[in-house]
């Protein structure tokens, strides 16, 4: 045994400050760790799903968002919009959406779980170009009869605005419907539409 005396004070203070030390060095360490196991932004463009706030999205509105690196669309349709949906089934190419371009649950005359809100995925189904909101009906550039709906600039395909692709245009099929779901009132989630619409 040595004949130093040994001071307890300094040794709880040491194993203190050292257990101190080593817990937030433990944490600073797992604090990247955790952070690498969430989805990052990039991870989130490629695919992830994407919450999309409406509470703001006014009655004939058009919202913007990405979703796996491409632009979706949710557009708030008024009572007249959606009045006009049925009269521009002979003028469609497919007017009932028999083609599979959006999921069984929006099968339907909208193209949506709710009538009003429409989730698209805002690419032209000829050569992927970004077609142009043209809301408003008889457009002087677009004719008389023009409804309303989506008109691509690069070659002239026609959608509705149920997002259905126009007879007589390059466009094959109606533009596509993301998965999705309402989360509540407010929010949609793009990319997900797990436990049912």
């Amino acid at each position: 045994m040595s004949n130093q005396q040994v001071d307890r004070s300094k040794r709880r203070f040491l194993i203190a400050a050292t257990t101190a030390v080593g817990g937030v060095a433990g944490v600073a360490v797992m604090v990247p760790f955790v952070m690498s196991m969430l989805p990052s932004e990039r991870a989130k463009a490629a695919g992830a799903p994407v919450d999309v706030d409406i509470s703001k999205l006014e009655s004939g509105m058009l919202l913007a968002v990405a979703w796996q690196g491409k632009p979706v669309w949710v557009v708030n349709r008024t009572k007249e919009m959606l009045a006009r949906l049925p009269k521009n089934d002979s003028f469609l190419l497919d007017p009932k959406s028999e083609q599979p371009q959006q999921p069984a649950y929006c099968k339907n005359e909208w193209r949506s779980i709710k009538p009003e809100f429409l989730v698209v995925v805002g690419i032209c189904t000829h050569l992927g170009c970004s077609p142009t909101f043209r809301k408003e009906v008889g457009a002087a550039d677009l004719g008389a009869d023009w409804p309303g709906g989506w008109l691509c600039p690069c070659h002239g395909s026609k959608y509705d605005l149920a997002a259905r692709v126009f007879k007589d245009v390059p466009a094959p099929l109606n533009m596509d419907i993301p998965p999705y779901k309402f989360v509540n009132d407010n929010l949609i989630l793009v990319g997900d539409d797990s436990k049912g619409a």
